[in-house]
């Protein structure tokens, strides 16, 4: 669908319009009274989120970043589906899975009352999808874009077999400063951690962090809070449907190597993950649906 006819059929004025990038990529621009988003049809990756009560965005968008066609970058909320990490058994197949590098479609938008746009994003089916994942299946994304972020992701099983997906929203939050940033709501939660061999341990105060930080927390459906002293807000993280959530930050050395960051960037970005991860993974039986949502809220510290 070209982007004249994406305007007309789905365009919202300034609260959503459809544009195209330099390399092709189709883009939403969301402009409503209560905040203001950019989303890319590929991969659905919602790339910004900034409320209007903020004049600094909550979803972080780097400033390096630079969208092609079949490459994620390293910003927004990127979409990992039908696996997350690496492939159980297919070291070749894309790390993360397919949905976050593939053509999405946009099936339904609309205002509410309150002036929040709604969006909602169906994957396309590819030869990708078939030859790396061979199950029936519908996969949506439903997003509210107002004064908090709602995102739904929906995976509902079309054929006659059970299968089992791993996921995440690989969110990528924005901070004042990595070095000052704290979590709270996973005191107590076993983890495995990614930077030591995925070592087991359990987490014993809150989060703050001092170098390379890659955790999945298991089994928990606890709220997190992001406590940031220098922007002087609290990211909430509230979530349904998941029982992992990753925590990730890539520290200066990792950082400067992965090259779409920008400069000092490693610092100003904390992942906190809603997720189905490990031995947290799902099974979806024949006909049945299964939600990971999220809803993110700031607010003044």
């Amino acid at each position: 669908m070209d982007i004249t006819v994406l305007n007309q059929q789905f365009g919202l004025g300034p609260a959503l319009r459809f544009s195209e990038d330099a390399s092709g990529l189709r883009l939403a621009e969301i402009e409503n009274p209560l905040a203001c988003a950019r989303l890319c049809l590929q991969g659905a990756q919602l790339l910004t989120w900034r409320p209007r009560t903020s004049s600094i965005p909550v979803v972080w968008l780097s400033d390096a970043v630079k969208l092609s066609p079949g490459k994620s970058g390293h910003s927004g909320v990127p979409i990992c589906w039908p696996w997350f990490g690496n492939h159980a058994s297919e070291s070749a197949y894309p790390a993360h899975g397919f949905a976050r590098t593939s053509d999405w479609e946009i099936i339904e938008s609309s205002l509410d009352s309150t002036g929040a746009t709604h969006i909602t994003l169906r994957l396309l089916a590819s030869n990708q999808w078939q030859e790396n994942w061979p199950h029936s299946a519908t996969l949506e994304l439903s997003l509210i874009i107002g004064e908090t972020l709602k995102m739904a992701l929906t995976t509902s099983n079309t054929g006659n077999e059970a299968f089992v997906i791993t996921e995440a929203l690989h969110t990528y939050f924005q901070v004042g400063d990595i070095e000052r940033a704290r979590v709270t709501g996973l005191a107590a939660v076993t983890f495995a951690d990614k930077v030591q061999n995925y070592a087991r341990g359990v987490q014993q105060a809150d989060l703050s962090f001092t170098g390379e930080f890659d955790r999945v927390y298991l089994d928990t459906e606890s709220v997190c809070v992001i406590e940031d002293p220098v922007l002087r807000r609290r990211i909430h993280v509230n979530k349904s449907g998941s029982r992992s959530t990753v925590v990730w930050t890539p520290w200066q050395e990792k950082g400067d190597k992965m090259g779409d960051l920008g400069v000092e960037g490693w610092r100003h970005l904390l992942c906190v993950e809603s997720a189905n991860a490990m031995e947290n993974d799902v099974t979806v039986p024949a006909g049945g649906t299964h939600t990971l949502a999220v809803e993110y809220r700031s607010e003044a510290m």
